[in-house]
């Protein structure tokens, strides 16, 4: 069964994002070698949770029987998780990620003051995206007393006060023992609902993770094709079918997009005969797998030929800047700026400016939507910042 709804676990670094997924599913999505050796998420994470429902207990579990009465429990919806990285050299991740995000979870930790630096880079992220669906997590509390508990929710509040989500659940967890998950459960259930989906649309999928499966040696007979990985924002996709890639690859004639046959459908370890939006899954291709590697394909798109927008060189944004009073950092012409749209990540040069649009030339070809959200960073001192957000016109 695929998931319905995709859920983003944002957060400060190290405030227990990955564990909390873990808790969750049961599953570690700090998967690469450097992130286990630097004990931070680099890429974002994947996992998918079940929800269940106790009718005796009237509460909710991620297990098929009930760990308080044992009573068997029902099924209620399956969900992905997106655990994105916290760090502020890895905001354009969790940006990039941010367009296939129907809600979120927002982590707090318990044991730091309120907020830190990436607690306030993430909520700006919610809030330039108008990512409204959120629950508040409140992480950590068994390392400190019941008063500093009490006093980080004020100050949790605090910070959420006069803001699109000021009256979003905070709820209090332990991850590492799993206490007050079933009240998170609770919360998800009541405050991240299923989006309505267009499936009578042409199919369109963002592409946020692509890799190579094969093991080194692997018999060249026996060599599988690249797996792109994303969501569908719309339409279905089906076993067999011939699909565009857009912007493409490179070749001495420039970016061309590709051609390739949908040879599997995968969610998580079910496979899957058609793909509908809606929680996060694998495509299996025809394509070499050595154009999939490293997740070289991260920010393309594909689609059904001929209904894919054209690649495009530059784009024209209508955007605010989202650093309160700082409206000194406004963008100027000839000014570099880094635009994460979708799920690519780009950078521009700005030709032309207006009083709240401008024109960038881009470095590295997209194919994005009218009407995209996009994220705007600029360097200030020797940090690219995320600055403003606007709208593809």
């Amino acid at each position: 069964m695929q998931a319905e709804v995709n859920i983003g676990v944002l957060g400060h670094v190290d405030h227990g994002k990955t564990t909390l997924v873990k808790a969750l599913t049961g599953k570690w999505t700090d998967r690469h070698s450097e992130e286990l050796k630097r004990g931070i998420s680099i890429r974002l994470g994947y996992a998918d949770m079940s929800i269940y429902f106790c009718e005796h207990c009237n509460r909710y579990t991620i297990n098929k029987k009930c760990e308080k009465c044992g009573n068997t429990t029902t099924f209620k919806r399956k969900v992905s998780f997106v655990d994105a990285p916290g760090h502020e050299t890895l905001m354009a991740t969790t940006i990039a990620g941010s367009s296939i995000i129907d809600g979120a979870l927002f982590v707090i930790a318990a044991d730091e003051p309120c907020p830190q630096p990436q607690t306030e880079e993430h909520f700006m992220v919610l809030n330039a995206l108008k990512i409204k669906h959120v629950v508040v997590v409140q992480t950590k509390i068994d390392l400190v007393s019941p008063q500093r508990a009490r006093e980080s929710k004020k100050e949790i509040e605090a910070f959420l006060k006069n803001t699109a989500i000021a009256h979003a659940p905070i709820i209090p967890v332990v991850a590492t023992h799993g206490i007050n998950i079933h009240y998170l459960l609770e919360a998800i259930q009541r405050e991240i609902p299923t989006p309505k989906r267009d499936e009578t649309k042409p199919a369109r999928m963002y592409i946020s993770r692509s890799f190579d499966v094969n093991k080194p040696g692997t018999p060249i007979e026996k060599i599988k094709g690249g797996v792109l990985g994303g969501s569908l924002v719309c339409g279905v996709l089906r076993k067999g079918d011939v699909v565009e890639l857009r912007p493409g690859i490179d070749t001495k004639k420039g970016i061309k997009p590709i051609s390739f046959e949908v040879s599997g459908l995968r969610a998580e370890d079910e496979e899957l005969d058609e793909a509908r939006p809606g929680g996060l899954i694998a495509v299996g291709t025809t394509l070499d797998p050595a154009l999939t590697k490293s997740d070289s394909l991260i920010g393309s798109v594909i689609g059904h030929k001929g209904t894919l927008p054209e690649n495009a060189n530059e784009l024209t944004i209508e955007y605010e800047i989202i650093r309160k009073g700082q409206e000194a950092l406004d963008f100027r012409i000839g000014e570099p700026v880094v635009l994460n749209v979708q799920t690519s990540t780009t950078v521009g040069i700005i030709t032309k400016k207006e009083k709240s649009s401008f024109t960038a030339k881009l470095k590295r070809v997209v194919c994005v939507e009218k009407g995209s959200a996009v994220a705007i960073s600029k360097r200030i001192g020797q940090r690219w910042r995320l600055t403003g957000w606007g709208r593809v016109i």
